[in-house]
């Protein structure tokens, strides 16, 4: 059942509810579904499944699964208030989770991990997705989700104030977008993984906009924490999100230690074979669905491009057209003057003659 390796894995000996690779292969074989859901998948995704339950590895924290695991705003909610006040520089509760009915398109909610939609004390919302591959377009896309989160309060708090309604009820909309695959427009800043966006005038003046929004490219982070130590708390929670490395996992809980219940609590979904298989086989196959859709948009991205750039050189064809027409007018008066002018010298000098 796939390659050989160390049964212990590296974790374990954090981590003692994990079972070795030799036990997990054991109640696979023994429950015919489990098995005929393993036999489907790759050599490499076998390998990565059990790397992980065995401790090998850490489990990816993004999988929808795990996310709403650890970060379950309902059961624990101080979770997503620490990584959620840390990147808004600013201590927020959590009053309640709402429906996230926001409208997208099908395509659109597989590129998605996890997408969770979170009301504050102070009224605010905050959008959390975590996206497996940035679709083209980013800013737009999650410009048009905040405006439809911004309109549902308005909705919701007008109806709820009636005659007593006032525009400063409606509160902020945060919109905060994690990538594990960032579109291309964000490594134009190779050594940047945090990105805030507000509206502000070019004069000073000062006016509630209510819309904000913070990207944070966890392949560049990645990248940018090569052996480099873990330097503060918000970077520790993005080591979490973003590292499945053992010696990574064992850094953290370390210098961190909350970040270890956390692991307890992965791990304990892990001793449900059969929960954490259906959920990895459907990370798979969406994830399969979302490359697709990704090769889809990006040729459309760049059908758009290239439509442009003929567009472009059918206009500086025209402009040239119109040039030589021009030139071709000037050419056939000077002609014209040129005849008139020998004809006057002709008969000048038939004349003299």
């Amino acid at each position: 059942m796939g390659k050989s390796m160390n049964s212990t894995g590296v974790l374990a000996e954090y981590f003692p509810m994990l079972r070795t690779r030799e036990e997990i292969c054991r109640i696979i074989s023994e429950t015919p579904r489990l098995n005929d859901m393993f036999q489907q998948w790759r050599e490499e995704e076998k390998e990565e499944f059990l790397g992980f339950c065995s401790g090998a590895r850490g489990l990816k924290v993004v999988y929808d699964g795990i996310f709403k695991e650890i970060f379950n705003p309902e059961s624990t909610p101080e979770r997503l208030e620490n990584l959620l006040s840390l990147l808004l520089g600013q201590n927020v509760k959590i009053e309640a989770v709402l429906p996230n009915d926001s409208v997208r398109l099908g395509a659109e909610s597989s590129l998605l991990y996890t997408d969770i939609l979170v009301q504050f004390m102070d009224g605010s919302l905050s959008n959390v997705e975590i996206q497996k591959i940035g679709y083209a377009f980013p800013g737009e896309r999650s410009a048009c989700y905040s405006s439809d989160h911004l309109l549902r309060q308005y909705k919701r708090v007008r109806g709820d104030r009636g005659k007593h309604f006032n525009y400063r009820d409606i509160k902020n909309v945060y919109t905060i977008v994690f990538f594990e695959r960032s579109p291309r427009e964000f490594w134009a800043f190779p050594d940047l993984y945090l990105h805030r966006f507000r509206q502000q005038s070019d004069t000073g003046l000062k006016l509630e906009l209510l819309q904000e929004y913070i990207f944070i490219p966890l392949d560049i982070f990645r990248k940018s924490m090569e052996n480099i130590a873990i330097e503060n708390e918000l970077d520790a929670w993005l080591v979490f999100l973003s590292f499945d490395e053992p010696e990574r996992v064992v850094e953290l809980i370390t210098q961190y230690p909350k970040f270890r219940a956390m692991y307890e609590d992965i791990y304990e979904v892990c001793l449900n074979m059969e929960r954490v298989m259906s959920m990895f086989s459907k990370e798979l196959k969406e994830l399969d669905h979302n490359t697709v859709c990704y090769m889809i948009d990006e040729m459309q991205a760049e059908l758009e491009q290239a439509k442009e750039e003929l567009e472009e050189k059918r206009n500086e064809l025209e402009e040239t057209k119109d040039e030589l027409n021009q030139k071709e007018v000037l050419i056939r008066k000077l002609k014209e003057e040129l005849e008139a002018e020998r004809e006057k010298n002709y008969r000048r000098t038939i004349e003299e003659i």
